[in-house]
């Protein structure tokens, strides 16, 4: 079958690869009919996060199943499903308690309680290094998915792919991030990073009735696109200092009640930031986090949606307490709100797929990912199709 191949920071490329065969009685295979570049497979591209050994990229994906095990009955060949991004059991303390990305059995080799940088990771997910499993992901003609009694949903007919693709994982991330919000409705939201989870966050918080919510990017264009599609207000980042005061002063100087990190590790940085990194041994910046934490208001909850690989040491637990900021981060927990989500998506409340704004080849995966991480061409979000 065609894959996207990881090989090296910067190399990902469409190659000929072994079809995945069933390895126990709870798998399925899926032929993908759908797949999507998501900003975390920027991570391996970019190097922030380690690869040793070549992997078949993608957690993003959908398509019809194929062939199954044993113990699968409530799927059937030609079915058509989306997959959540992460890998779980279902059957364990985590799992049973709605944190499927604490899984305890599907990352048999690195898992553990501590959640090192380098070892005791979390549950497995697909496509995102032997960290997390070495499983391979779906940016390919057909996938693997273990604990297939668990993950994945069926999709209604009424619904084309493109509309049911990001219930894999950016719709639910950024509705996760409001969720945590605990919003009422009417509250003020800030979102740093206009991207497909900014975006998704942005989308979830009109669905929570958030009375006013502001979008921060470092680029216009994707400001431009997300105030066309949900008329947010939009700010410009130019600097840290400037950003928040002009987020204060659209809130009656408090700040916004929920600040959402849509952006992680790996923002637009100075030669001076990236210097910083190098002297404190830290790898990317979390210049994003430290604005949100000035951003929130009194009492306020800041989200962190974009991945965080390594520790910090100046970490503002000082300004935390004195605010008392409430701090939700992590994966979003896919299986336990992807039913909620779907009916959304079903019943016309939400729309995802109007952020695409390249499709493409699987042959072309180089190409997409060089747009999506220089942020070419105007691009927010590529959906790659494994069959043309």
């Amino acid at each position: 079958m065609k894959a996207a191949v990881f090989h090296a920071p910067g190399k990902i490329t469409c190659d000929t690869v072994d079809d995945p065969v069933i390895q126990d009685e709870n798998d399925i295979i899926l032929k993908v009919t759908s797949t999507a570049i998501c900003g975390s497979d920027l991570h391996m591209y970019s190097g922030g996060i380690p690869q040793p050994r070549p992997m078949v990229m993608g957690h993003e994906f959908m398509g019809e199943v194929v062939e199954k095990g044993r113990n699968i009955t409530h799927l059937h060949q030609g079915d058509r499903v989306v997959v959540p991004f992460p890998i779980a059991c279902g059957c364990c303390y985590f799992c049973q308690n709605d944190l499927p990305s604490g899984c305890e059995n599907s990352n048999p080799e690195n898992y553990g309680p501590e959640g090192g940088i380098m070892t005791e990771k979390g549950g497995g997910m697909f496509g995102y290094t032997d960290l997390y499993g070495g499983y391979n992901g779906g940016q390919a003609q057909y996938v693997r998915v273990p604990y297939a009694n668990f993950g994945p949903r069926k999709v209604p007919d009424l619904l084309t792919d493109e509309q049911a693709l990001f219930l894999t994982d950016i719709f639910p991330t950024g509705y996760t991030g409001v969720m945590w919000g605990d919003l009422k409705g009417g509250e003020s939201v800030a979102i740093f990073g206009a991207g497909p989870v900014g975006s998704m966050a942005v989308k979830s918080a009109i669905l929570h009735n958030a009375g006013k919510v502001i979008v921060i990017d470092t680029l216009q264009y994707r400001l431009d696109q997300i105030k066309a599609l949900t008329g947010c207000e939009t700010i410009l980042w130019e600097d840290a200092d400037s950003t928040v005061q002009k987020i204060r002063d659209l809130t009656k100087g408090r700040g916004t009640d929920l600040c959402i990190d849509a952006v992680g590790f790996e923002p637009e940085r100075s030669f001076l930031d990236r210097a910083k990194a190098v002297i404190n041994f830290e790898k990317g910046s979390m210049k994003v986090l430290e604005a949100c934490m000035s951003a929130v208001r009194r009492g306020g909850t800041v989200s962190v949606l974009g991945v965080y690989a390594v520790n910090y040491d100046n970490f503002r637990l000082g300004q935390i307490f004195d605010k008392g900021i409430i701090l939700r981060a992590g994966q979003a927990p896919v299986h336990a709100i992807i039913d909620k989500l779907m009916k959304h998506v079903e019943n016309g409340e939400v729309k995802l797929d109007d952020i695409i704004t390249h499709r493409l080849s699987l042959n072309d995966v180089a190409k997409g990912y060089e747009l999506f991480d220089k942020k070419e061409d105007g691009c927010v979000k590529v959906v790659l199709d494994p069959w043309t």
